[in-house]
């Protein structure tokens, strides 16, 4: 009675163990898939934002330190963005 309880035991702790590395193996695949697939999707969104605000903020500017100023705004435009939609919501 007592080596049959043993061997279920084993068996039990067998068939967690390999559940543990089964879900190990999905979970590392899942993240080799996705990490792979949108690594720089808000990096590209960011560029060309950043792009459009340089442009806008240098034919907008007079003389040197209008584009130095139209530089950094560039940098920092989603804070533009965010402060402009609190201001908006009256938060």
């Amino acid at each position: 009675m007592a080596a049959k309880k043993k061997t279920t035991k084993k068996k039990a702790t067998k068939k967690v163990n390999n559940d543990k590395k089964i879900e190990k193996k999905i979970e590392m695949k899942c993240k080799k898939k996705f990490a792979s697939s949108c690594d720089n999707c808000g990096g590209m969104s960011y560029f060309l934002g950043f792009l459009g605000a340089l442009i806008y903020y240098i034919s907008t500017s007079t003389g040197f330190w209008g584009v130095v100023l139209g530089v950094l705004k560039a940098i920092v435009w989603p804070v533009f963005i965010v402060h402009g939609l609190l201001k908006f919501l009256g938060l």
